[in-house]
């Protein structure tokens, strides 16, 4: 055989390994031909030409890995099981950065599917070579690398911790920094990661000098950077009011509130949740809030969102209520209840609802004026209703039932408590009673009104153990009106009266 047809013959060969890891990658990239590739035990084929003397085989073979393991964990399992880990670490330091991108690719689609998988990962040593590559001149090798460091970071705190141990925080902050935006998206989101699972890792975020460059990043005309920027202010936000304060500092407010408005619904779910992990911690930092115009915003928010976007405003009018009378007033003033209570009733989703109910139990609890505020928009009947709705979930029913007692105890505004004489079971009847046992003694107006609106009717049908709070109570309304006024309105008294015609003998 001569020189040339022994050159025709690698050259065969080489096209016929580049058309196939060409035609698998391709075939990869449809879900309807995954399982048919598994079954012919494609990753044992591909594993050897990572090893391959010419790079673009070895790009497209990890290429054509990543998208089978990107697929479901147990391709993903495959690639772990296969060995085929720590050739992908070696030329992450070796290899060109085509190559480097399509391994950090398949690291990524590894580690994306569990916190097992991902702990394989580390195990072969992939997260130090995951960081040097964040030191690489390409933007695009950066941006795989941080991606893949993204993955790992974002199942448990010792993941993450693993990455922070490796060094690779200060260089998400320097990506953060860098012109590209795929690449500051993607640091913006890995930060994020690292930052959600404790205080420690959000200091360590923290210390890097994450807040000041992500602070600077809030108002970014790309949408999706400004989602991943608010979602890590978030997660450092989250842990402590010292965390959240220096995310304050860093004078987010009230630029963020701008973004309640933007046309991307993850901006604004982003920036509703910062505002409330920020609101959580003390009265002071509500207090800024609400000093910035946050509080009103929030509520415009609320009223032109649905659904689990809207989520995060609910619950920061509670959590501003939950602070002090002056704050949930300022709630109140800026219109929230009505907001709230359009929530309580037209949500679907009963962990949305079982939120505005909490919301407005905590505005409604402080005085008898923040209960009748919330007791006029018409709430208590529908905080009734879904308590004793069979339907309901059990997390609605309790949050339900918690904010009924709450405004309850405090509403001296007896017309919005009277239907509740109707219809409620008897644990929350006695405090509905007990309402109405604190006000009338004092109010003849109210006395009067109570008993033409049938009020007294029906506290005389109520049956109360002897010597019970509710027996109690309705002993107290009784004597708040001359006793014939009671006989009259109590069961039975009708009959008696009946009776007392057919033995009456006539005077003539």
């Amino acid at each position: 055989m001569s020189q040339r047809q022994v050159l025709q013959v690698f050259e065969q060969y080489q096209r016929a390994r580049t058309q196939f890891v060409q035609a698998v990658a391709e075939l990869a990239t449809r879900p309807q031909n995954i399982e048919t590739l598994q079954n012919a035990g494609v990753m044992a084929l591909l594993r050897p030409l990572l090893l391959d003397v010419v790079p673009t085989i070895q790009q497209t073979s990890a290429l054509a890995l990543g998208r089978l393991a990107n697929y479901n964990d147990d391709l993903a399992e495959a690639v772990v099981k296969g060995d085929i880990l720590p050739q992908l670490v070696y030329s992450l330091e070796e290899q060109n950065r085509f190559y480097k991108k399509a391994a950090a690719f398949v690291l990524r689609a590894v580690a994306k599917h569990s916190a097992k998988l991902a702990q394989s990962i580390v195990d072969c040593g992939a997260v130090d070579a995951l960081v040097k590559c964040l030191e690489d001149f390409d933007p695009g090798v950066k941006e795989a690398a941080v991606w893949a460091l993204g993955y790992i970071a974002r199942h448990n705190a010792e993941l993450s911790q693993a990455v922070v141990d490796a060094g690779a925080v200060p260089l998400l902050v320097l990506s953060i920094q860098e012109p590209e935006i795929a690449l500051k998206r993607i640091a913006a989101s890995a930060l994020s990661d690292l930052s959600k699972h404790s205080p420690e890792l959000a200091q360590t975020v923290v210390d890097a000098g994450a807040i000041a460059h992500l602070a600077q990043m809030i108002l970014n005309p790309d949408a999706k950077l400004k989602r991943q920027v608010l979602s890590a202010l978030s997660q450092i936000a989250k842990h402590s009011v010292d965390l959240a304060e220096m995310v304050v500092e860093a004078e987010i407010f009230p630029v963020v509130l701008t973004c309640l408005k933007d046309s991307d619904e993850y901006v604004k779910k982003n920036s509703a949740t910062l505002i409330r992990e920020i609101a959580r911690h003390t009265p002071e930092l509500s207090q800024l809030i609400v000093n910035t115009g946050g509080v009103a915003a929030v509520i415009d928010y609320v009223g032109n969102t649905s659904g689990n976007v809207r989520l995060p405003g609910i619950m920061m009018l509670g959590y501003v209520a939950a602070h002090s009378e002056n704050l949930a007033m300022a709630v109140i003033i800026s219109k929230g209840v009505p907001q709230l209570a359009i929530c309580l009733s037209e949500e679907a989703e009963d962990h949305i609802k079982a939120a505005a109910a909490w919301s407005l139990g905590q505005i409604g609890r402080h005085t008898p004026e923040h209960a009748r505020a919330v007791a006029v928009a018409n709430v208590l009947p529908k905080l009734l209703s879904l308590y004793m709705d069979t339907d309901s979930s059990e997390d609605l029913q309790v949050k339900a039932k918690k904010a009924l007692k709450n405004i309850l105890q405090k509403c001296t505004h007896l017309p919005a408590l009277e239907p509740l004489l109707h219809d409620a079971p008897p644990n929350i009847l006695k405090h509905v009673v007990g309402q109405f046992s604190k006000v009338l003694p004092h109010d003849s107006k109210a006395r009067r009104l109570f008993v033409t609106s049938g009020g007294l009717k029906k506290i005389q049908e109520i049956t109360a153990d002897p010597g019970s709070p509710l027996q109690e109570y309705i002993n107290t309304i009784n004597n708040c009106y001359p006793e014939e006024i009671v006989r009259y309105y109590s069961p039975g008294y009708s009959q008696t009266l009946l009776e007392r015609v057919d033995h009456y003998q006539p005077v003539f």
